[in-house]
């Protein structure tokens, strides 16, 4: 989905360069899933669930206005979401070398849970591995390798800097898009992804995140599922670098924006271990 700005009238003297580019127009793709009820997840999680506990006309004001409200429910890894710290950990030890219970205050990650997440306007790059390949999608099962990810940066002339938030498409979000729920979740015949070795290779640019258009981020080998998750070990727990799963990047792909402001901001879920979000890219309407 793409939102347009039209350029505002020149009502006052505009001083500051990105309200200046903001009033000049600019044009907002979304990158996040649409949440409905049944759509495919990781089966480690919670379903999304929401429920309409009143709808109109089930209790009528004396005026004849109506309030209808909602009930959801769901797993914080459901969806388009952001990764905390607190996700992953290994041998006992979370990033910065935190013991996992020493983060555990009440039943709740006190230390890097969602809510120490900060909100992110950062520089984004897609780097488009079908693309750099010649396909229109990776196949199942494949390992992006840190030549693929060399050759897509490359073929975009989109360097990535430090503080950068780089997302990887490998094209399977086409099978969310067309609805074919097991496939994309890749259970038996495998889900491509980044590689440990590409993983090191990202946080050695040092991106403050990184996010993919699948559920898991790594290479799920067929029938494997999330057995191992070594590029998260790499990400989360020795770089603390934030991971954003199941987005919606065809688009960019489609339109070849590999370079654009990257609007993020989790839900500051106290001493959660991710948060649902509706990551935007935003590029000038030019």
């Amino acid at each position: 989905m793409t939102i347009e700005t039209t350029p505002a009238a020149d009502s006052a003297a505009v001083t500051d360069p990105l309200l200046s580019a903001v009033r000049a127009g600019v044009r907002v793709i979304d990158l996040g899933r649409r949440l409905t009820v049944g759509m495919p997840q990781s089966p480690n999680h919670p379903a999304y669930w929401h429920s309409l506990p009143r709808r109109h006309g089930d209790m009528v004001r004396s005026d004849g206005g109506s309030a209808a409200n909602d009930m959801i429910t769901m797993g914080t890894h459901v969806g388009t979401h952001i990764d905390a710290l607190s996700h992953v950990s290994q041998d006992g030890k979370l990033y910065g070398g935190i013991g996992v219970d020493e983060a555990l205050k009440g039943g709740r990650y006190e230390q890097l849970g969602a809510h120490t997440i900060e909100p992110m306007v950062r520089r984004g790059v897609l780097l488009d591995i079908p693309a750099a390949k010649g396909v229109t999608r990776l196949d199942a099962g494949y390992e992006i390798t840190v030549a693929d990810l060399e050759a897509a940066a490359a073929r975009q002339g989109t360097e990535i800097g430090a503080g950068d938030v780089a997302l990887v498409r490998s094209g399977w979000g086409q099978h969310f898009d067309s609805g074919d729920k097991d496939l994309f979740m890749g259970q038996s015949s495998g889900v491509p992804g980044v590689s440990t070795d590409g993983a090191t290779w990202l946080a050695a640019k040092g991106i403050h995140a990184t996010g993919a258009d699948t559920i898991a981020y790594e290479c799920l080998h067929p029938g494997a599922g999330h057995a191992t998750l070594p590029a998260h070990r790499v990400l989360l727990v020795e770089h603390g670098i934030y991971i954003i799963e199941t987005m919606a990047l065809e688009q960019l792909a489609a339109e070849a924006v590999y370079e654009f402001l990257f609007v993020l901001s989790p839900l500051p879920l106290f001493g959660a271990t991710g948060s649902p979000v509706r990551p935007l890219a935003v590029v000038s309407n030019g």
